[in-house]
């Protein structure tokens, strides 16, 4: 754990004192079975009722985060021995590579894309369910599901390439469909979990045997602790195991006034390792038997395990659970988003509580400009929120953050180049969107009629 800035920990941020410093370290613990690949970093919090510093817009001024980092994030992974082109002409074992080594990237140069060399900026392993996808000029690739190769089709997961789908690779789009060489010939699980890899590059992307392969970014929240910006939010999970105690007294204090808490305003208080932890479930319990007012935004239908004791507590005062979902759009989910459980789950999930009596809705968020704020994507969310249920409790353009931005925008730049001009003309000044763009998101919102 040396090489981790647990220091930063202790020093005051925002003019806020420290959450935990590296004295108060625990871990690492490392995850198994459906949490395989995870590293969970025990932590024993200082405090767990934390003040929202004023200068937040957001309509809440204390929080509770249990966990810091999120579960959700994808991880795009290939075989260590995949071979990876290097930006010197020779190749070498994905295994192998080393952050700072130069492999060929692709980036887009009008309607078609060109190779150049890119910087590997982080490489990491885990272990996850093996795929092999056989191309028909003979190319072989052993893939996790979520894997993602770039196609005449856009960028494809392992599992949703059909036969006869035409990957991007070496020998561009110019060949005859029919004799293409890079063409998919099938694809089959190995049913077994292998030691998989995979790295972060400038690009977004890299050459994987000869084809374009997509490479993982995430949403960091870690830097304040040392940790990397990139793979370590998705993999190493900050635990505060004595969550529940630590509130148990804080709501104890004399000077506590009851005021509602917010949960999941950072990462999800329900992603996968809640259903190992059950730190979400205690917070949930310690807050009910204070009579103590409280919200939860979460991706996750996990919350619906809690969903009789959210009832009781909602029978008590005021409480309501929440889900975000950006849009319902397939497309722009699976490319923003591959990691969370899909839209419609959480919109059921949410007619689910709204049955048991529990307040519930939707924030309609993060909502991406060109990507998905046209009026009929916006009131396909608005509509599905209603009939489950629901309010529509508002809609919040895209917030990038230092260290998101970072990872977005490069992303989009491979995504969509001209989108991504855009972007960064509209987030120039500030890492919010534009006043005038966030009143007319939320005034479109706010007008759309049931049945739009």
């Amino acid at each position: 754990m040396s090489d981790f800035r647990w220091r930063l920990a202790d020093d005051e941020r925002d003019g806020q004192p420290a959450l935990f410093g590296v004295d108060d370290l625990t871990g690492p613990q490392r995850g198994t079975g459906r949490l395989s690949g995870l590293e969970f970093l025990h932590v024993t919090t200082k405090r767990i009722l934390n003040e929202v510093p004023r200068q937040s817009r957001m309509p809440f001024r204390w929080t509770i985060n249990v966990y810091r980092g999120c579960s959700h994030a994808c991880v795009y992974c290939l075989a260590g021995d995949t071979r990876i082109l290097l930006a010197n002409g020779h190749s070498r074992q994905l295994a192998k590579l080393q952050v700072g080594d130069r492999v060929y990237g692709t980036v887009r140069d009008g309607r078609t894309r060109r190779y150049v060399p890119t910087a590997v900026l982080a490489h990491w392993q885990t272990v996850k369910p093996a795929f092999r996808l056989e191309l028909s000029g003979g190319t072989i690739l052993v893939a996790s599901a979520d894997h993602r190769f770039l196609t005449k089709r856009g960028w494809r997961q392992v599992t949703a390439l059909k036969p006869g789908d035409r990957l991007a690779g070496m020998g561009g789009f110019d060949e005859p469909d029919d004799d293409s060489r890079l063409n998919v010939a099938g694809v089959q699980p190995l049913d077994l979990e292998l030691p998989m890899y995979d790295i972060t590059t400038g690009t977004g992307d890299f050459i994987a045997n000869g084809v374009v392969s997509h490479n993982c970014f995430a949403r960091p929240t870690h830097e304040y602790l040392g940790l990397d910006t990139g793979a370590d939010f998705d993999r190493k999970i900050v635990v505060k195991i004595n969550a529940v105690e630590r509130l148990r007294a804080e709501l104890a204090d004399p000077g506590w006034t009851h005021e509602g808490v917010a949960m999941g305003t950072n990462t999800d208080p329900y992603q996968r390792c809640e259903g190992k932890y059950r730190l979400t479930r205690g917070v949930v319990e310690t807050l009910t038997e204070h009579g103590n007012p409280f919200s939860i935004l979460t991706k996750s239908p996990l919350v619906l395990r809690d969903a009789e004791l959210i009832s009781e507590a909602a029978r008590k005062g005021a409480v309501s659970v929440n889900f975000s979902v950006g849009t319902l759009d397939e497309r722009v989910w699976r490319a923003t988003e591959p990691g969370t459980p899909h839209p419609r789950r959480r919109i059921e999930a949410m007619r689910a509580l709204a049955e048991a009596g529990v307040s519930t809705g939707a924030l309609i968020a993060p909502v991406l400009p060109g990507l998905s704020d046209s009026p009929e994507q916006l009131g396909e969310v608005a509509q599905a929120i209603r009939d489950a249920g629901g309010n529509v409790i508002g809609a919040i353009p895209l917030h990038l953050r230092r260290g998101v931005r970072e990872h977005f925008l490069g992303w989009l730049a491979g995504f969509d180049p001209g989108l991504h001009a855009e972007y960064r003309r509209r987030y120039a000044a500030s890492p919010y969107a534009p006043a005038h763009y966030a009143e007319h998101i939320r005034a479109l919102t706010s007008t759309l009629p049931d049945g739009a």
